[in-house]
């Protein structure tokens, strides 16, 4: 779809970019959007949703046994989960203790690792990215067609994400990119992109 010479590509509740003849899904962080998080280890899983609260609550109840029975999945269920960690990251992920007032099963330090640095991808992805001002300009710089120019103010990236800031004057907007999709891009800082927002999608395209 073109819209005044802007290519664009249309996703529900969410924003892409489209950069000539190639594109990735940017997920835009807002209250009302769902995310999932998971870490690889090139390209294999490690962890989700799921496997981190079996962790977690291995943690807290100190036994995988009763762990199985927090959660309500067999222990065999549990068992294979933790092997197919095991096999991602190439290590042990619980020490295990038999016999006196020790026994039971706890996290290495790698796998306690492992969940903090979900936990802060997941709290990055999980944080409110628009505030009252943002809407406020929304409504105001909103044309006929719903559209709103920004600029490309920074790009910071990590190993695995990228965070690109968009200037709409007074408020910036923050999506979320993988690393990955950030260089195929090729987005830089001071690129014009517009934002096409509707009730329930965000658009963004990049004029040619």
């Amino acid at each position: 779809m073109e819209c005044n010479g802007i290519k664009l590509l249309r996703i529900w509740c969410g924003v892409k970019v489209i950069n000539n003849k190639q594109h990735a899904n940017l997920i835009m962080v807002r209250t009302q959007a769902k995310t999932k998080l998971w870490l690889t280890n090139k390209e294999i899983p490690i962890v989700g949703e799921g496997k981190v609260k079996l962790l977690k609550t291995i943690d807290v109840e100190g036994s995988l046994n009763k762990a199985c029975g927090k959660l309500n999945i067999s222990y065999k269920h549990a068992w294979l989960q933790i092997k197919e960690i095991e096999h991602a990251i190439g290590e042990k992920v619980l020490t295990t203790k038999c016999g006196g007032k020790m026994q039971g099963s706890k996290l290495t330090a790698k796998t306690k690792q492992l969940l903090k640095e979900y936990d802060s991808y997941q709290n990055l992805l999980s944080q409110t990215l628009y505030d009252k001002t943002f809407w406020e300009v929304i409504s105001l710089k909103i044309t006929a067609r719903n559209q709103i120019k920004g600029t490309v103010t920074s790009i910071e990236k990590n190993e695995i994400i990228a965070k690109i800031k968009i200037d709409i004057k007074p408020a910036t907007v923050t999506a979320i990119i993988t690393e990955e999709a950030a260089e195929a891009l090729n987005i830089q800082n001071g690129d014009d992109v517009t934002a096409i927002v509707k009730s329930t999608e965000i658009m963004i395209g990049k004029d040619e």
